[in-house]
């Protein structure tokens, strides 16, 4: 066992597994330690300043989701955005679900949007499923406001796929997008760009949204697909 490993044993706690395991069921129960959140972000914290980090990252692939999560963490923490990137995307084919997948928002990507832009159209053509989900969630987080590009709309409606992890994100983009770019991501709803599953969870997504107004949750309500 690992000094890592031994942290994540030493701050388990067996509830908060229980609960992440309805959260991530697709992923091996056994690789669940059952660490919260502010454990491992602080951890993730302290292994950056001390240079700890260093180490812990270039050994893949990790044996726990923890272990996965701090490395996401660590990842938000660096400052350096060619090693940011470097290691992002040597880290992105051992992601195996959503939660971590989705914990990777780093500021330093921010003020770095021209090529983040073109690493997320290289994500966006991935036969992995969660590197396409990062992509999406890419375009989601940094490209949804004065960095806008219609677009973008349309790389989220190619990719869009059966799968339920990228379903899922190209829905949480779509409903993002009808609250920040409502003119322009209605189009792709009203002319049933995306896949008719995605379809229905995006419109489902935007209704429970308190960012989009109630006329506009009724109009969208009425371009639901009806499956058979």
């Amino acid at each position: 066992m690992t000094e890592i490993q031994k942290f994540l044993f030493d701050n388990r706690d067996l509830k908060y597994r229980s609960f992440s395991l309805k959260l991530i069921p697709n992923i091996d129960e056994k690789t669940v330690v059952g660490v919260r959140a502010p454990v491992l972000k602080e951890k993730a914290k302290q292994m950056y300043k001390s240079g700890e980090y260093v180490d812990f990252i270039k050994k893949l692939p990790h044996k726990y989701l923890e272990e996965n999560t701090l490395h996401g963490y660590i990842l938000c923490q660096i400052k350096d955005f060619d090693e940011l990137i470097n290691e992002t995307e040597r880290f992105l084919p051992f992601i195996n679900n959503w939660a971590v997948c989705d914990i990777i928002r780093p500021k330093v990507f921010k003020k770095h949007t021209d090529v983040l832009y073109e690493k997320a159209e290289k994500w966006l053509e991935s036969d992995e499923t969660y590197t396409v989900r990062f992509g999406m969630g890419m375009l989601m987080s940094y490209f949804l406001d004065e960095e806008f590009s219609n677009e973008h709309l349309s790389l989220v409606a190619k990719a869009d796929s059966e799968e339920y992890y990228i379903s899922m994100m190209a829905a949480w983009y779509f409903a993002t997008a009808l609250a920040k770019q409502y003119s322009q991501a209605v189009k792709f709803i009203e002319n049933k760009r995306l896949l008719p599953l995605t379809h229905n969870r995006a419109i489902q997504k935007a209704v429970e949204s308190y960012r989009i107004p109630q006329e506009r949750k009724e109009y969208l309500k009425t371009l639901k697909i009806i499956i058979k």
